[in-house]
């Protein structure tokens, strides 16, 4: 834990430091620091802070609610999105790019993004039941995941503006670049409390190993585990998503490569599992400003570069090991 927070803690100097304005490390840290008024202050300020704090903030998101799913179905292939919640807040921004709401309305695509993650997750909760099993839970956001992704394909192939369906292309890639403040504080409450709700899960996670009988005698409440862990992670997924489109394969690999250093134990998972997300999401989007800069390579296109063949090297060493 230690080291990731140290890697985390760099890899945030170096999101603030590194950019095309052309100044040195020092100089760009005491611009955000002391501050003159100038240009640089105000690129530190309203340009790299805010894309930096979402770095940490939508990787720990995906890195943890990654962790929560893949405990709590036992299953390492889950990831945040089988619930449903990406899509729908997909398919919400979406809407918002097409019927121009994002364009005249401050903050109308995340707004929207976030209202379309909340349906979503609505329509999973009700699908599943209260009493639902954790197949019936994967159904249904296979489900509501199908439907959500028909409808933005719909979207797009009915969308008159050649324009608006660029847009929509583009922001379904996954970006931090040009976002402010604003978007901060506009996921970072939905994130805090889904960052509160994954975090009470991690007895009940390590609980479950045992089985569900053996859960259940200590006291584990399945319909509550299950409730709080859709609830933290749509409001943690809907959140990134609305801010930074659909950025994938974090909340898939980071478990992955951590799970051995904490023993495999998902409630001690939880958390390196948010700190190897803030880091993976932090250096992939440094990447993106020193690999092809002027041709705006998007981070959710960087991270499924990066993550896929990863993931395809774990299954081959899982598969040899288990030989």
């Amino acid at each position: 834990m230690l080291a990731l927070g140290a890697l985390v803690a760099a890899l945030f100097l170096a999101a603030l430091a590194i950019g095309p304005a052309g100044a040195g490390p020092f100089q760009s840290l005491s611009a955000l620091v002391g501050g003159d008024g100038g240009p640089l202050t105000l690129i530190m300020r309203e340009i790299r802070l805010p894309r930096a704090l979402l770095g940490v903030m939508v990787g720990a998101s995906l890195g943890l609610s990654g962790a929560a799913m893949q405990g709590y179905l036992r299953n390492p292939l889950a990831e945040p999105g089988l619930i449903g919640v990406s899509a729908s807040a997909a398919l919400g921004a979406v809407l918002a790019i097409h019927t121009g709401i994002a364009a005249t309305v401050a903050l109308g695509l995340p707004a929207m993004a976030l209202a379309g993650a909340l349906v979503g997750t609505g329509l999973v909760v009700a699908l599943a039941g209260p009493r639902g099993t954790s197949l019936t839970l994967i159904l249904a956001g296979i489900a509501i995941s199908a439907l959500a992704g028909a409808l933005t394909s719909l979207v797009l192939n009915l969308s008159p503006n050649p324009y608006a369906a660029n847009e929509i292309v583009f922001w379904m890639m996954g970006s931090l670049a040009d976002r402010s403040m604003r978007h901060v504080w506009l996921a970072l409450p939905l994130m805090g409390a889904g960052w509160v709700l994954l975090a009470t899960l991690a007895r009940g996670l390590d609980a479950l190993t045992l089985g569900e009988d053996a859960a259940a005698a200590m006291g584990i409440r399945p319909a509550r585990l299950r409730l709080a862990l859709i609830g933290g992670t749509a409001c943690v997924v809907g959140a990134a998503t609305a801010v930074a489109g659909t950025i994938g394969f974090v909340g898939l690999v980071v478990p992955h490569l951590l799970r051995p250093a904490v023993g495999a134990r998902p409630g001690r998972l939880l958390w390196a599992s948010a700190l190897g997300g803030a880091a993976m999401v932090l250096a992939a989007d440094i990447a993106v400003r020193v690999i092809l800069p002027e041709r705006d390579l998007k981070l959710g296109v960087l991270t499924a570069l990066v993550g896929a063949p990863l993931f395809l090297h774990l299954i081959y060493r899982t598969r040899r090991e288990m030989a």
